[in-house]
């Protein structure tokens, strides 16, 4: 089995779609490592502000099958792929490391997000400090440590997760409520 990790964002809906991405990755794959969720601005364009988590795996698929459960999460969720451009996000999921390997440029793994922002770093250094990137050989946490770029006003925020076995109920647009959910 190899250790996988993945970045989770969205600007829409954001406490349903992070509790409904982090259920159905879970479902998929079993146990799973959750990092602290952070808010940020949107980054690129003008938008809602995200919500980001970086969340482990542990799989024996290829990187390019996660990568197909992942987009089927997604369209689930109701994003619609399309052109890649900086916009708003329903769910974004993004493989960012298959254990220690490279794919790059095919897949772009490791993700060059990782050096490049701060929502995705922080939460990676939260929950793996002394694991190394893969190409650098630097850990997360002294990549943190010394990360220079923008911040887009990092914020940590406290959002329960749950994992039941029953369905939520979609929450009314534009809302942030939902289905009750507890810590695990």
């Amino acid at each position: 089995m190899t250790h996988v990790v993945l970045s989770v964002g969205t600007n829409n809906n954001r406490k349903y779609n992070i509790r409904k991405a982090v259920r159905r990755i879970r479902d998929v794959y079993g146990n799973v490592e959750i990092s602290p969720v952070y808010e940020t601005d949107s980054a690129g364009f003008s938008g809602h502000a995200f919500y980001n988590l970086v969340i482990g795996i542990h799989s024996d698929q290829t990187p390019d099958r996660i990568q197909e459960a992942m987009h089927a999460i997604e369209i689930h969720a109701g994003r619609i792929r399309g052109k890649k451009d900086h916009s708003n996000r329903v769910l974004d999921i993004d493989l960012l490391l298959y254990g220690d390997q490279v794919f790059h440029p095919r897949l772009n793994i490791p993700r060059d997000e990782i050096e490049r922002y701060a929502f995705v770093l922080k939460p990676l250094s939260d929950l793996y400090p002394d694991r190394r990137h893969p190409v650098s050989d630097r850990s997360f946490l002294e990549m943190w440590e010394s990360f220079d770029g923008p911040l887009y006003n990092l914020t940590p925020i406290q959002l329960e997760m749950c994992f039941t076995d029953r369905e939520e109920s979609v929450p009314e647009p534009g809302t942030e409520s939902g289905p009750v959910w507890r810590s695990v």
